[in-house]
């Protein structure tokens, strides 16, 4: 399970590797070429993947001040696959996965930005 060591707008460093594009942590890697289809709103379809597989909890990093919108219908998507849903600041989001990844199968989806 990757652990992510640091987080400054635009940067997160996860097991040593600095990354200066979103991110998608899954358990067993990290996709560092993840972009949604409208850049600051999350869709489904942005993670094909979570819903194939789906992990207890997606953490969703809406950037550092937040401005990544996760809309209603999108959230209740994931929750109806019987995934968790957490939205909240990157800055936060990403202690977040650290704190849960001990606990449970976790995903985090990290915007780096705004």
């Amino acid at each position: 399970m990757p652990t992510i060591e640091d987080y400054r707008f635009g940067r997160i460093v996860i097991d040593g590797k600095a990354y200066s594009r979103d991110v998608i942590v899954y358990p067993d890697r990290v996709d560092p070429s993840w972009w949604r289809k409208e850049g600051h709103r999350l869709d489904p379809e942005d993670l094909p993947e979570v819903l194939r597989e789906p992990p207890e909890v997606l953490i969703v990093g809406q950037g550092n001040p937040g401005l990544m919108a996760v809309p209603p219908q999108t959230r209740a998507r994931f929750e109806q696959a019987g995934i968790e849903v957490i939205a909240e600041p990157t800055a936060q989001a990403w202690q977040t996965y650290n704190r849960l990844r001990q606990e449970k199968r976790v995903v985090a989806a990290l915007h780096l930005t705004c």
